[in-house]
């Protein structure tokens, strides 16, 4: 089984490897990612990346080729994932397509110099990080033997995690509109992975409180109502509100017990 994500910076992770315990800072057996590079939009497609055995370094600064995962000293939540999944399930293979870019958004006019989601985002030469993603999805599936045993090996679709938000937070429009675009892209999602009302976990929005009024995101109040609007909506889908809870290394990142 197999699980897919993204989308921002605090699902590329910040948390830093050298801080990690002892029980989480080595290979994990058992679990498997393909991560796929991260692109700008308008340039060309990206998703490159190789299917390896899962260990710290999936975090921001890690960059991958068809050849070798370069790993940087940052972690996501990748490990501690897939971990808990294996209590669930000791006797499977986990196996994990990671696609994340920061500061992304998915309403199109929140897309600044970091990118969109929205699938008919047509700036420039029209291509997006859900073209950047479809082509992750296309990657990982074109590769038969994830584990190197020799033998084929068939994925199947478990759920999607997504943590993304912050960007399309800043303007009340873009905030009031965030559960209809959450839905459209998550209903593309499920439909590139063939699998009808595939679960979906929403990682809820949280705020450093980190400026001068207190809040970095203007109307994040309003979207994370968006975001519990969506989840309300899809029998499928589930909202993570631990978030509240996480500190952070800076105005915008949780720090690595985050």
């Amino acid at each position: 089984m197999y699980f897919t994500w993204g989308v921002k910076s605090n699902m590329d992770g910040y948390g830093y490897v050298k801080e990690l315990p002892k029980n989480l800072n080595q290979t994990i057996k058992g679990a498997y990612i393909f991560h796929g590079n991260t692109t700008k939009d308008t340039i060309n497609i990206g998703g490159e990346g190789i299917w390896d055995v899962l260990k710290p370094g999936h975090g921001v600064g890690h960059c991958s080729n068809y050849k070798e995962n370069n790993l940087s000293n940052r972690f996501g939540i990748e490990l501690t994932f897939a971990i808990e999944i294996q209590k669930f399930f000791p006797d499977e293979n986990i196996a994990l397509i990671k696609y994340s870019r920061g500061g992304t958004s998915i309403h199109k006019d929140a897309a600044g110099l970091f990118g969109c989601w929205e699938p008919d985002f047509t700036v420039g030469t029209g291509i997006n990080q859900y073209d950047h993603f479809l082509a992750t999805i296309k990657n990982a599936y074109s590769i038969n033997d994830i584990d190197g045993d020799g033998e084929d090996d068939e994925l199947i679709p478990a759920g999607i995690l997504w943590m993304q938000g912050e960007s399309d937070a800043m303007k009340l429009d873009w905030a009031n509109a965030y559960s209809s675009n959450l839905k459209r892209l998550i209903d593309l999602i499920r439909a590139a992975l063939r699998t009808d009302d595939l679960p979906v976990v929403i990682g809820r929005i949280s705020d450093s409180g980190n400026s001068d009024d207190g809040k970095v995101w203007k109307y994040g109040r309003e979207l994370r109502w968006q975001q519990a609007k969506f989840v309300n909506s899809d029998q499928n889908a589930a909202l993570i509100t631990t978030t509240d809870n996480y500190d952070y290394s800076d105005t915008w990142h949780y720090d690595s017990e985050g």
